[in-house]
């Protein structure tokens, strides 16, 4: 049995081995053939050479490798300046701003996007060329060779552009000179005041300044070495560009040059017209409304002042929250505590009004003008205050008797013309009497004050618009 099973194995090994060795012999044949197909692709496409390692190998970097060794990148240190040891080198600084991006007020900062091109030169990268072209590389030849180390002074933030590649230029000429450019977007503080805000002027500036004692920065073109796109902000006017140098000094190193871009902003008006300005006017004037209403009339007068008083309050608020905690009056705060004042008074006019007219009721009431019949809780109850209109019994008349007549005495002759009337009151009447006078007709607050009332805010508001505008 054992016998017939090995006979039966050995049988299938001799049926299966030759298709074995045509089926290895089909895979040897497609290799070559396909390793000829590539090799004649390749020898068409490079001249007749086959070469692999040219193949896999990145063309770009070889041209950098080619690069290197036409600047002699591997001859020098690039770790120093050139001309280590000597004078400082001159750095001439051109600067193009493409966009202000932000000005936050809360922050006092500002965010630019500018291109920074910086021009020295270099002798160690001179090269030979026969039609004196200079040559461009990208961002991985500036990582060899020495760049001035230029930073931006009191910036919180910045990056040099990343999409699709970086955006660094450096572009060398056949001398030596150098020009490298780089696209950044930084983020530098402002120092605003705010004393007069809405209606300020801010000057800030970005500062750009080396960190090495052996450079001299200078403007390349002088003042035209600051351009400027076409530059549209929502709250500011640009009224000014202008590049500015100076010096700086430090306990620890010494003297360092520093470059300035400075540019003048001028806040616009009309946003703050219509979201404080406006709103702040109609509330203050809404709160004379009162005092065409009837003095009775309690809970419609003291709604209405309600009303407007939380109203400031909530402009106040929203305004406040939006700018920086300082420690000085804003001009937007003037006005806003100035109205909010006036709507506070308006208030308080009519406490006062309802006050004096209940004094002047109790009054009528304890000199019995007003009949027994009439309770006063009541009718306070009513409203809030004392009704003077009252229909009053008309008391009996008291008879005439001798004893009761009063003799009027003759007035006493005199040379001087008899006063006219009405003008001899006023002389004779003092600022206490008109006030108590004033205080006995209630009714006469509520007609001053609407003359009073506007008068005062039409004042404050011209004084307030000269100083600041």
């Amino acid at each position: 049995m054992n016998f017939a099973l090995s006979v039966l194995r050995l049988m299938c090994l001799a049926w299966l081995w030759p298709v074995a060795l045509f089926k290895g012999s089909n895979t040897q044949n497609q290799r070559r053939h396909k390793d000829v197909y590539l090799g004649e692709n390749t020898q068409h496409k490079h001249g007749g050479r086959i070469d692999f390692k040219t193949k896999k190998s990145d063309s770009t970097k070889s041209l950098l490798i080619k690069s290197e060794q036409l600047l002699r990148i591997e001859d020098h240190d690039f770790a120093m300046r050139p001309g280590f040891g000597g004078s400082a080198i001159p750095v001439g600084i051109d600067v193009q701003v493409e966009s202000i991006d932000s000005i936050s007020e809360v922050n006092m900062d500002f965010t630019m996007t500018l291109y920074l091109r910086h021009y020295w030169q270099d002798d160690r990268l001179a090269f030979p060329s026969s039609n004196n072209k200079s040559r461009t590389f990208d961002a991985r030849l500036v990582k060899k060779i020495w760049v001035p180390d230029v930073f931006f002074v009191h910036s919180k933030r910045s990056f040099i552009h990343d999409t699709t590649m970086e955006n660094i230029m450096l572009r060398v000429y056949p001398d030596g000179n150098i020009l490298y450019s780089v696209r950044i977007t930084v983020t530098a503080l402002c120092s605003m005041d705010f004393s007069r805000f809405p209606l300020d002027t801010q000057n800030c500036s970005l500062e750009l300044e080396k960190f090495a004692n052996d450079l001299m920065l200078y403007w390349k073109n002088g003042n035209d070495s600051l351009r400027t796109d076409e530059i549209a902000l929502s709250q500011f006017f640009i009224e000014e560009f202008h590049p500015s140098f100076g010096l700086a000094f430090y306990s620890s190193t010494g003297w360092y040059n520093r470059l300035y871009i400075n540019f003048i902003l001028r806040r616009h008006i009309f946003f703050f017209m219509l979201q404080t300005y406006f709103p702040t006017m109609l509330m203050v004037m809404l709160s004379w409304v009162s005092f065409w209403i009837d003095r009775r009339a309690v809970p419609a007068r003291v709604s209405l002042g309600i009303t407007t008083v939380l109203t400031m309050s909530t402009i106040i608020t929203g305004v406040s929250a939006s700018m920086p905690q300082v420690s000085y009056v804003k001009a937007v705060d003037i006005y806003l505590w100035a109205s909010f004042l006036f709507v506070f008074l308006s208030v308080i006019e009519y406490a006062a009004v309802n006050y004096f007219t209940t004094v002047e009721e109790m009054k009528k009431l304890r000199k019995g003008k007003l009949p027994a019949s009439y309770d006063a809780t009541q009718a306070m109850a009513y409203d809030g205050c004392f009704h003077d209109d009252i229909d009053v019994s008309p008391f009996p008349e008291l008879p005439t008797t001798p004893s009761t007549t009063r003799t009027i005495p003759p007035r006493a002759s005199s040379t001087e013309p008899p006063p006219t009337e009405g003008t001899r009151l006023w002389r004779k009447r003092s600022v206490g009497k008109n006030i108590r006078f004033i205080m006995s007709n209630s009714y006469m607050i509520d007609s001053y004050s609407r003359i009073i009332f506007p008068l005062a805010y039409l004042l404050f508001n011209i004084i307030y618009w000269c100083i600041y505008s």
